[in-house]
């Protein structure tokens, strides 16, 4: 743990009496955690008509690069 820092500034009165020494965290503030809970792993993957519609489309795309490749070296 480092040392606490100073105030540059020993005029500044902009905490109120009696709060948080200087160099230390308030305690809303303290907590290091994500707050997500506990890992809980997936029950459903990707639906079926999303993923057969992401292939076809990679499908077509590439049979488009293909017959364009094609057409190039003809």
């Amino acid at each position: 743990m480092s040392a606490p820092v100073p105030d540059p500034d020993p005029r500044n009165t902009t905490r109120p009496p009696g709060g948080v020494p200087p160099g230390e965290t308030p305690a809303g503030e303290s907590s290091t955690g994500s707050g997500a809970g506990p890992y809980r792993p997936l029950t459903r993957g990707w639906g079926k008509g999303p993923l057969v519609l992401i292939c076809l489309v990679a499908l077509a795309c590439a049979l488009f690069f293909l017959a364009y490749a094609i057409m190039l070296n003809v």
